[in-house]
């Protein structure tokens, strides 16, 4: 290979980094507070997470489905765990005794995942998953995504106004990435996300100095069971299982997505490959107080923007995210990246989720009737995701972080919508054109 395309997929893996980084490092901090664990603990959960997560995007890109996409913190697990952890004192229970239970549900969930992967299970789903089901998902999906972003880019994530300094570095960050991504020279146009992140962080450096910080703590790498003593709750394994079946939306519209954009087919040993690793994959995180694993669908949007689809720069992005998590020095000075910085350039990125979503809805015709196979899921998920997790408190604990959660609801109404209703009888075959 020329030292031009050495550098090309050098910086391409450079990117990569930064986009799983940004997608990461909020997730342990949150766990952490939900679970109360020390800050020790919490840093300790953040060079795991780095570590694993880029072990795991290495074992799909080389072993499982092998395409260049992230395997990332799962957004449907994280956010069932925080509704089950902010809900444990009105169960009766101690955020330790939930975060126990809780991880005997993942690994269980994990090794079911693995075993069925094995045994075919990518052909059922992919006759549930038909396209308005992954239209669903793609658009709830971006609706979660954005909204969160949205926040980080204003401030809100870390006070309850609008930081107007913020949101100005922020909205000039998202119109230089979109210029590049459109109008930029072909040269910088794939590298886009880099060079966003790159100017935020500088300006952001420059307008905002930071304090001096304290030096980082000794961390515990090997630590079991950090959010609570393993026990066994039936109602804790059950809700764990059914996420970790809904999970596997992740997989389905993460791979359908890619297959036009790479112009391939995806055989049945991929798919199975791929339910092996994120299920393996999710009993580690069981096992040291992780967010259980999946495809992240929003890799797709970033594949969109740097329109690089080989696999090696993300080899490389997996592999400096590895280091990351074994070299503490380097990890804490990532972890000074600005989350408004960040979310804007994610923000730009993840608007290309929608791109998949109305292509998967291309050939199906919509009439007055037909229309609500895909108004329903996606209305209510985003209806439910706009209402305040405590405003469930009144339903039962077993079935409170399912009906509270707007993307699980979402995905679990579209799939019944297009596996019992027969849609043809209402427009003629049409409605039913463009099936799978």
């Amino acid at each position: 290979m020329s030292r031009t395309g050495n550098t090309t997929d050098f910086l391409a893996g450079l990117q990569w980094l930064f986009f799983m980084f940004a997608n990461t490092v909020v997730i342990p901090l949150t766990i952490g507070e939900a679970f109360d664990l020390s800050s020790m603990e919490v840093a300790s959960a953040l060079q795991r997470s780095f570590i694993f997560t880029g072990a795991a995007c290495m074992l799909q890109v080389l072993f499982g489905h092998k395409y260049p996409l992230m395997e990332g913190h799962s957004g449907i697990w994280w956010g069932a765990i925080l509704s089950l952890a902010a809900s444990a004192s009105s169960a009766g229970m101690t955020t330790a005794e939930v975060g126990g239970g809780l991880a005997v549900g993942i690994i269980l969930s994990g090794v079911l995942t693995a075993v069925l992967g094995a045994l075919g299970m990518g052909d059922v789903l992919k006759k549930l998953f038909k396209p308005v089901v992954m239209s669903t998902v793609l658009f709830l999906l971006a609706s979660q995504l954005i909204a969160i972003f949205s926040k980080g880019m204003l401030g809100l994530s870390t006070g309850e106004q609008i930081d107007l300094p913020t949101a100005g570095l922020s909205f000039v960050i998202i119109l230089l990435v979109a210029w590049i991504t459109i109008k930029g020279p072909a040269s910088i146009r794939n590298f886009a996300i880099l060079i966003g992140i790159v100017f935020g962080w500088i300006v952001y450096a420059l307008l905002f100095p930071a304090a001096p910080t304290e030096e980082s703590q000794p961390t515990q790498l090997v630590n079991l069971f950090p959010w609570g003593k393993p026990s066994f709750s039936l109602g804790l394994i059950m809700m764990a299982v059914v996420t970790g079946l809904v999970n596997t939306s992740n997989t389905m519209a993460s791979i359908k997505g890619i297959e036009p954009l790479i112009n391939k087919k995806t055989t049945q040993k991929q798919y199975k490959s791929s339910f092996v690793v994120t299920g393996l994959s999710s009993v580690v995180a069981g096992l040291f107080g992780l967010v259980p694993y999946g495809p992240y669908i929003s890799s797709l949007g970033f594949l969109q923007s740097t329109q690089i689809y080989r696999r090696l720069p993300l080899i490389i992005g997996s592999t400096l995210f590895i280091l990351l998590g074994l070299i503490p020095t380097l990890g804490h000075f990532f972890s000074t990246l600005p989350v408004s910085v960040g979310n804007a350039v994610l923000f730009v990125a993840y608007l290309q989720l929608f791109s998949g979503a109305l292509t998967n809805l291309s050939g199906i015709t919509f009439t007055s009737k037909t229309i609500y196979r895909i108004s329903a899921p996606v209305l209510l998920g985003i209806a439910i995701m706009n209402i305040p997790s405590e405003t469930f408190s009144s339903l039962p604990v077993l079935i409170r972080p399912l009906l509270s959660n707007g993307l699980l609801v979402g995905i679990i109404l579209a799939i019944i919508l297009e596996n019992v209703v027969d849609w043809s009888k209402f427009a003629g075959t049409e409605a039913s054109k463009g099936e799978v």
